[in-house]
């Protein structure tokens, strides 16, 4: 038995019957991680100790104790605070950081009863959409290791592809989850801004960032939302809602389901295999009983400049507290206080980080402020306002997650704009703070393709009904990689 090819559900009812241990699946899990993460390289941290520990705690549960995700292993992306396990986001410059507390996500796994069994590789500090910015490793696509796996959860995305772990957290900014799970072949969704609690998320941009989901399968991955949604007190951006649940979402019926394709997400730029891709699914929805019309969101061409003009200044003030003083790295080449906060800060920090603090600080600045961080405000709520004109009569919005397959590596670290561009379709759902979700919808040359999924707010219910429903009518989900 391995956890590559059961589901959730599967591997619960086992647990339950004692037909399997939580040690047993536990100890499944570092055993993948140990046969492929030479090759793979998406963990930066093991909590094999404690994990291990847990599971034999765990297997003493009596039934009525079990919680929802009960025995499963999960890893989280290393921007996630983890209590006395090291998290570094992939920077030198918290290379040895222990938190003393976990991110109310965490507690809300442990309350779940899984088991953490690692921290994931990422581009440092959630910058970059290829995770060859991490300062540590560069992990590769299970698919075929000459390529990214994404970014900047791409550690994430791997090891659930590669069957490491049954699922992972990551977060997502401008796509950092949707892009590398697309890359991948795996679900992931970034879940309404405010549904889940980012307590404990170091901070990138404050008002784009969202915790979200990355599993094998959509069924998969509503159990996973449902385990960490909800309003947390420590987290004032949180929004208290009634929740559904989320499963009962899976029906598999979209009769009568009413999407909104929009030209400029399947327009010069987007690679034919994956239009193709696009419109195959397209097509097997129609069939199914949904509709689909061509509309458009005029003003996503100014999605990209708008974007990094904003989260390149919540970069620059959030990353300020990185200064060599409190925590995190300090440089030993220091006269006085000012060497101590510009040498500890040149030293750890990768370029593509300083480059975005450079960006976001000027943007910022006397005299610029107001011709390009207050225009980059109007457009983002131009491009909400192009969402909420066009779910005023269509149920979802679909297309591609990305305009092309995964990269090879070097193909745009050292081109930021081509790298920055490769984000123009997920980019616009972080700035309208909408919900989304990308599954595997084809391949092109041995690599997967993502189909973009986008919902109201809130409305995370219907986008897992069209994704369940696509999935179960193909069989995408099910290929898997061979390391």
């Amino acid at each position: 038995m391995t956890l590559f090819h059961h589901r959730l559900q599967e591997i619960q009812e086992m647990l339950h019957k004692k037909e399997l241990s939580v040690q047993e699946v536990v100890e499944q899990s570092f055993k993948r991680i140990k046969e492929t993460d030479d090759k793979l390289e998406a963990f930066v941290t093991l909590n094999e100790e404690k994990a291990l520990e847990k599971a034999k705690q765990l297997d003493e549960k009596s039934n009525s104790e079990k919680g929802q995700l009960y025995g499963l292993p999960v890893g989280l992306k290393d921007n996630i605070i983890t209590k006395d396990v090291r998290t570094t986001c992939s920077s030198k410059m918290l290379e040895n950081f222990e938190p003393l507390y976990d991110a109310t996500v965490v507690e809300k796994l442990n309350e779940a009863d899984a088991v953490v069994v690692g921290k994931l590789n990422m581009d440092e500090f959630a910058m970059g959409s290829t995770t060859e910015n991490s300062a540590f490793k560069q992990t590769k696509n299970p698919w075929n290791l000459d390529y990214v796996p994404g970014g900047s959860s791409g550690g994430a995305a791997a090891a659930v592809s590669a069957g490491q772990t049954y699922f992972a957290l990551g977060s997502d900014t401008g796509g950092s989850i949707r892009q590398p799970a697309s890359f991948c072949g795996v679900v992931g969704l970034k879940p309404t801004y405010g549904l889940v609690s980012r307590f404990g998320l170091v901070a990138f941009a404050s008002s784009l960032d969202q915790i979200g989901t990355m599993t094998k399968s959509v069924e998969d991955n509503a159990y996973l939302l449902q385990s960490i949604v909800g309003q947390d007190k420590l987290d004032a951006t949180s929004v208290n809602i009634d929740v559904p649940n989320y499963i009962d979402s899976l029906t598999g019926d979209v009769k009568g389901l009413k999407i909104g394709v929009p030209k400029e997400y399947l327009s010069e730029g987007v690679d034919e295999n994956v239009k193709v891709s696009v419109k195959e699914a397209l097509a097997t929805l129609e069939k199914m009983g949904a509709v689909w019309e061509e509309v458009s969101l005029p003003h996503s061409k100014y999605a990209v400049a708008s974007y990094y003009l904003l989260s390149s200044s919540e970069a620059s003030a959030s990353l300020a507290r990185f200064d060599g003083i409190r925590y995190g790295y300090r440089t030993e080449n220091a006269n006085d206080l000012q060497d101590v906060y510009v040498n500890s800060r040149s030293e750890a920090f990768g370029n593509e980080v300083k480059r975005r603090i450079i960006l976001g600080t000027y943007a910022l600045s006397s005299g610029y402020y107001d011709a390009y961080y207050k225009k980059a405000q109007r457009a983002r709520t131009l491009i909400k306002q192009d969402f909420e004109s066009v779910f005023e009569k269509y149920d979802v919005i679909i297309g591609p997650t990305a305009p092309s397959t995964a990269y090879k590596f070097g193909e745009v670290i050292d081109d930021p704009i081509k790298m920055y561009t490769g984000d123009i379709l997920t980019i616009p759902i972080n700035l309208s703070g909408n919900p989304a979700i990308s599954i595997p919808c084809g391949f092109s040359e041995g690599l997967p393709i993502g189909l973009q999924i986008i919902g109201k707010h809130f409305d995370e219910h219907t986008v897992y009904r069209v994704a369940h429903a696509f999935e179960q009518a193909t069989d995408f989900h099910k290929a898997k990689p061979e390391l």
